[in-house]
Order: C-alpha cells, then structure tokens, then sequence
C-alpha cells in the first residue's frame, strides 16, 4: 500500500478502533466514527467521561487500527501507533464535529436540517492523534 493508496484506504473506511491502556493496564479497545483522514491518521470523538478519554488523560499512547475485508485473502488494514490528545477547545471540538456530521449524515454544515448536531459543549472533547509510526501491508510484505 503507497502512501496514496493509504489515504485513500483511510477515507473509504467508516470505524476506527482506539486501543488505550485501561487502569488495570489491560487494553480498552473501542469502534469510533472518525473524521479528516489524512496520509497518517484520523481524529475521532468522544464523551469526556468516557474510559477511553480517562485513559488518554493518564496515559496519552493509543493505537489506532482501520480494517476492511472478510475473506482472509481479503483482510487489508492500516495500523498508527499514536499519542492521542484530548481537544477540548469549543472552536476546534465545533469545527471536527461539523466534519463527523457531513461525513456520517451526508448533509453540508449549512443545510443541517433534522438528525444529529454537532456539539461543541466542552464535555464533547475529540480525539487528535499523533502518529509515531505507521504500519499497513506494505510495511509487513503485503500480510498481516
């Protein structure tokens, strides 16, 4: 997978997992919608509340893992190991949630009418990540 075949990988998918290490120093592993999708990683969004932004709170190494495929010859996927920040800033958390809204919704900011809106209430922080390293199939020979 090249870095323009990542990307596009990336923007097809729908769910990320987070990996975040729990308070017992177990994995937490979640699905999450996210939105932004770039050459690296992905930002996704959360309930301050939630294990995972305490996690992160204490401990800000995730992975991050999108996958597609059924069949074994089909699995395809792309691994970011990351540390995740928990963005809590109303203009930033507003902006990231009108993106999850056009993706997920398929409605333009502007044309909002019924269905989810976006929030930018201080207790909706998202997720940016920064990746230290990526890994996909073009990393490990084309497997798993």
């Amino acid at each position: 997978m090249s870095d323009d075949e990542l990307r596009e990988f990336v923007a097809e998918q729908m769910i990320v997992s987070v990996a975040t290490l729990g308070p017992r120093g177990r994995p937490h592993l979640v699905p999450l919608w996210y939105s932004g999708p770039t050459a690296s990683c992905s930002a996704a969004g959360t309930y301050a509340k939630s294990q995972k932004a305490k996690n992160l709170e204490r401990d800000p190494r995730a992975t991050l893992q999108i996958e597609d495929g059924v069949l074994y010859h089909e699995l395809r996927g792309a691994m970011f190991e990351c540390d995740v920040g928990l963005e809590r800033d109303p203009s930033e958390v507003e902006k990231y949630g009108l993106a999850l809204f056009e993706r997920y919704a398929g409605a333009e900011p502007g044309r909002r009418g019924h269905g989810p809106r976006p929030s930018a209430e201080a207790g909706r922080p998202h997720l940016p990540p920064h990746p230290h390293r990526v890994l996909g199939p073009h990393q490990a020979g084309g497997t798993y």
